[in-house]
């Protein structure tokens, strides 16, 4: 077979196969990620020469010369009647692997995904800062782009983006969106919000705040009339503000701290879960929205002090971590050992096991 028809006949599988993933790794079979879990296809183990063969068939003239050189590509794919992926191409022990990701075929909605149906009218919210936080591969982009795709449907505005990758194209409905991708359409987050915030958006989405000049444009810009939507890899609300402070010099800390306790909106930190039953993942997340308790915390540098704000801000629609994940537990749909290991404070499941 044709190595470039191989290449979309393993995609068509991997989309068919409802996967997040597909990995071309030596000695084995391809191998999907579905739900969370490794599963590897019914084939031969792949050798090396036939996974350069399928990878290099995809690339052009000057994306092999650029992989040759730095020894790591990453670009987008789009194939017609298949879909959308980012495929990402690496050295191991001298032979070419790849991984590959799917990209969405439609975004899900708020609803969908059982996220706070407070959310929809923050959206609504005409500047300040939406986080989105978790691990990689727990669905915050994905609650990104379901955020998006409500204020699409929902009003009129100017949606300006900058991901890498984009992994889910969405089409202009009541409001027009723009998405730059990393590496093709700019260099870097930070240089893109510099030229977004000339383009009269309404709502930026940052895929990503990883360094300080990112964050200190995309807080400013919170500041300043626009609503902004962004992803943090951090564990839980508390450590995402104290992730945002300590990626500042101290002597710029407290006025990071000021600017933040201002522009936070909302928090939701997401983890998947595997489900007991094994027939997929639940999404379980911690929610703190900016309430003026949280605030003051914020300010005062009291963050030990934002999961009682949490605990506290039911009627505001927040919820710990922890009380979903045990609320998951007691209805069966996670296991004992899922919960335990993904609470902050797993004593409190064993002190009520019992009853």
């Amino acid at each position: 077979m044709e190595k470039k028809k191989l290449f979309h006949t393993l995609l068509e599988k991997a989309v068919n196969a409802g996967a997040s993933d597909l990995h071309l790794t030596k000695g084995v079979p391809p191998v999907l990620r579905i739900n969370g879990e490794l599963i590897m296809m019914n084939s031969d183990p792949l050798n090396p020469e036939l996974i350069k063969q399928i990878i290099y068939s995809m690339l052009n003239e000057n994306q092999k010369a650029k992989f040759e050189q730095e020894l790591e590509l990453c670009y987008s794919l789009t194939i017609e009647d298949i879909g959308y992926f980012r495929v990402t191409i690496y050295y191991h022990r001298g032979d070419v692997e790849a991984a590959i990701r799917i990209g969405m075929s439609e975004a899900k909605s708020i609803k969908e995904l059982g996220l706070p149906p407070v959310m929809m009218d923050l959206t609504r919210k005409p500047n300040g800062l939406i986080l989105i936080t978790g691990a990689t591969g727990h669905g915050k982009t994905t609650t990104l782009n379901a955020l998006i795709d409500f204020v699409n449907k929902d009003r009129r505005c100017k949606i300006i983006t900058v991901e890498d990758p984009v992994e889910y194209m969405h089409k202009n409905n009541k409001s027009i969106i723009i998405q730059q991708e990393l590496h093709t359409d700019t260099k870097t987050f930070h240089q893109a919000l510099r030229h977004i915030l000339r383009q009269n958006p309404d709502i930026i989405g940052i895929g990503e705040m990883r360094d300080i000049e990112t964050i200190s444009a995309a807080v400013t810009a919170a500041e300043t009339g626009h609503l902004v939507i962004s992803t943090l890899h951090t564990n839980d609300c508390s450590q995402t503000i104290s992730r945002i402070i300590d990626v500042f010099p101290s002597h710029h800390q407290e006025q990071i701290r000021l600017q933040l306790s201002a522009a936070l909106v909302c928090i939701i930190n997401q983890r998947l879960l595997p489900q007991a039953d094994k027939k997929g993942r639940v999404l379980a997340y911690e929610f703190m929205m900016a309430t003026d308790a949280v605030r003051n915390y914020i300010r005062e540098n009291k963050l030990h002090m934002l999961i009682n704000a949490i605990i506290s801000g039911r009627n505001f629609g927040m919820i710990p971590m922890d009380e979903m994940i045990k609320s998951y537990y007691q209805k069966a749909i996670i296991s004992y050992d899922t919960a335990i290991s993904n609470m902050r404070d797993p004593k409190a499941l064993k002190n009520n096991q019992g009853n």
